[in-house]
């Protein structure tokens, strides 16, 4: 009785269309009592109305399975990126129906607006797609698909829930590590404004001496080497490799500031794996520290096949902390663990001077031993409101403090130079690319 009940009961709803059927078979009896010559027209329609009512239950109910749907996405989701989600559709019925779609995404989005509406023919198939975009990393749940179908009487609606509740994990970009990784390898960074900068110097490793060919730079050639080949002979240099790169997190209360949805320390973790990515890419080692009060995650700089996929999985489980940051503390565990001359990316915020002057000493330390450069991020919505009009005396206030704090941001830069650290200052949606730039320029120009 109750599988029968379910099957047949709970799942049908009543429309606005037999309602307003309904109504108008009372009109009629309403005005019949006025005027008798109706006769039995209103009989003959709440008639006709049940045979229809009854008609259009069996159409919908006679097959136990007439609607298929299926929600097809990766087994894992990209964070601050469009991920496109599919659901394939199949009416199994012998004629059009009208479906209302509604897939129930997980709590995390606060959309309930994951609605489609469709006319679909006997037999038919369909592909519907729409996109989420995530800002935080971690364990998502997808519900189930509410399917609601209707034939071309409408009177009825019958629920089809399809699918099962899926958990799906929220991952660092990696969308974004593939479209640089593939731009790369196809040469064009260019177009998202990674810049070719000219090399200087000798920033190369010795390979092996080779004939001279029409093209070779004449400054390389190997002259001992010529006198005994009787023929010209040219050095051949390769990039230097096994550098040591490292990016370093803050994960303090600084890094928790949202813009666009997306938190900086999610930034931070976004572009740490692109650049991670590109290093390992040009034969680099790449490693990875986390800290705020405490020191958080390490894993130590390494070329090795699984680097990348422990790089990704190490991001994936870093949360926000809320205390303030102990730079003393990342000082003596980079003194003690990173031995070897490295690239350090420091992804932190600085707000003020005076918080910056009170980390500046062991900024300094750092600096003695690795090629340090600090990150930092400019507050884009301060940056909108100095842009803008000042329209009252209230707003002229205001804009004289903000402008006080963007100069601040640039003092901040300044004295980090003065003291022998390299800087980026960057609007959290260009961090990327800048990152990556430094980097770049760094190799090309052998600094490390």
């Amino acid at each position: 009785m109750r599988t029968f009940f379910k099957k047949y009961i709970s799942a049908l709803f009543i429309t606005q269309r037999l309602y307003a059927a309904i109504i108008c078979c009372v009109a009629l009896f309403v005005i019949r009592f006025f005027f008798t010559w109706l006769g039995d027209i209103p009989f003959l329609a709440v008639l006709i109305l049940f045979i229809v009512v009854v008609y259009d239950y069996m159409l919908l109910f006679y097959k136990s399975k007439g609607i298929f749907a299926a929600r097809n996405m990766a087994e894992r989701l990209s964070n601050g990126d469009e991920n496109e989600i599919r659901i394939d559709v199949e009416n199994f019925y012998n004629y059009a129906v009208h479906l209302e779609i509604i897939d129930e995404v997980p709590h995390q989005f606060q959309k309930r607006d994951v609605l489609f509406k469709l006319n679909m023919g006997a037999g038919h198939k369909k592909v519907l797609r729409y996109k989420l975009r995530p800002v935080k990393r971690g364990s998502y749940e997808f519900g189930v698909i509410n399917i609601y179908a209707k034939t071309v009487y409408g009177l009825f609606s019958r629920r089809y829930i399809v699918g099962a509740p899926a958990e799906v994990p929220v991952y660092p970009s990696y969308l974004q590590l593939r479209k640089y990784q593939l731009m790369a390898m196809s040469n064009r960074l260019s177009e998202v404004g990674v810049k070719k900068v000219r090399r200087i110097g000798q920033s190369m490793e010795f390979e092996q001496i080779k004939e001279y060919v029409a093209g070779d730079d004449y400054r390389t050639v190997n002259w001992k080497a010529t006198a005994r080949k009787s023929s010209l002979m040219v050095n051949n240099y390769t990039d230097e490799k096994s550098q040591q790169l490292y990016c370093v997190i803050d994960k303090s209360r600084v890094m928790k500031m949202p813009f666009e949805g997306l938190s900086l320390l999610d930034y931070a973790i976004n572009t740490s794996l692109v650049l991670s990515n590109v290093a390992l890419t040009k034969m680099d080692k790449a490693g990875l520290l986390t800290f705020s009060e405490n020191i958080g995650s390490f894993l130590p700089a390494d070329k090795k096949a699984l680097q990348m996929q422990s790089i990704l999985e190490t991001l994936y489980n870093q949360k926000t902390r809320y205390l303030e940051s102990d730079y003393e503390r990342l000082y003596i565990f980079i003194r003690r663990r990173i031995t070897q001359r490295s690239l350090i990316l420091l992804f932190t915020n600085f707000e003020s001077l005076t918080g910056m002057r009170r980390q500046l000493p062991y900024l300094k330390k750092i600096a003695e031993n690795h090629l340090l450069i600090a990150v930092f991020f400019e507050n884009t919505e301060l940056a909108k409101f100095i842009s803008k009009p000042s329209e009252n005396l209230e707003e002229v206030y205001s804009k004289t403090v903000a402008e006080n704090f963007a100069f601040e941001k640039r003092q901040i830069v300044k004295e980090l130079n003065q003291s022998g650290i390299l800087t980026i200052l960057t609007a959290p949606q260009n961090l990327t690319v800048n990152a990556l730039n430094k980097y770049l320029e760094i190799k090309a120009r052998g600094m490390l």
